[in-house]
């Protein structure tokens, strides 16, 4: 498939290499053109570089590896609905705030980045996931030992799908991989980050994740 990674981050370069091993096009987008960290993961990668709008261009899937509270303005930039009409954007943000020292979610409770960016693309198909674990585990999830799981939320089952077999390739086995329902369940989905991110204090390392249990009756 040809993908357009948002991002130039850890979490995008993650995204991206993967992407490419598994034999994607892959263009890694970025405010500016010539933007190093992109330009150096396209020449090591052998993937495009360019802005936003340039990694839009073409691609059937787009993924959202940007922060959570410029991810709205990131997508105006890259051309807005006209431009993601028909798309399936793959939405792994989180509304991470850290300027005060202490973590702030600036979406909360009623409302996440994944419902934002579908109001504000609403030819689109938004779909959250891949946001409860770090760069490493969502490409490599047998990083972590045992069963451990992923979720998907999106009022789109088409995209849904697409994404879930993008998950199968990085290695997430279908059993480990929990449907959620519509775009509201991104709520839950974010709201863990701050979980999330205690955990990671409390165990000292970010490579880990959860498993749901089940009752077997």
């Amino acid at each position: 498939m040809r993908i357009g990674v948002l991002g130039t981050g850890t979490v995008g370069q993650a995204i991206a290499t993967r992407l490419r091993e598994l034999g994607h096009e892959v263009t890694m987008g970025a405010r500016d053109a010539t933007n190093p960290k992109a330009a150096a993961w396209a020449a090591e990668h052998d993937g495009r570089a360019g802005t936003f709008a340039d990694a839009v261009v073409g691609a059937e899937v787009v993924v959202n590896a940007t922060a959570g509270t410029t991810s709205v303005e990131v997508f105006e930039a890259a051309g807005g609905n006209a431009a993601l009409a028909g798309k399936v954007v793959l939405d792994v943000s989180n509304p991470i705030d850290w300027s005060t020292g202490e973590l702030v979610l600036t979406v909360v409770n009623t409302d996440s980045v994944a419902e934002r960016l579908q109001r504000a693309l609403p030819d689109a198909q938004v779909v959250k996931s891949l946001n409860t674990v770090n760069g490493s585990v969502m490409v490599h999830p047998e990083l972590v030992p045992g069963d451990h799981t992923m979720f998907v939320s999106g009022d789109h089952a088409t995209a849904k799908d697409t994404v879930t077999r993008l998950l199968r390739d990085f290695g997430w086995p279908a059993g480990n991989i929990i449907d959620l329902g519509g775009i509201t369940a991104a709520r839950g989905q974010e709201m863990y980050i701050a979980l999330w991110v205690s955990l990671m204090q409390a165990g000292g390392s970010a490579a880990f994740n959860i498993q749901v249990v089940r009752d077997g009756a």
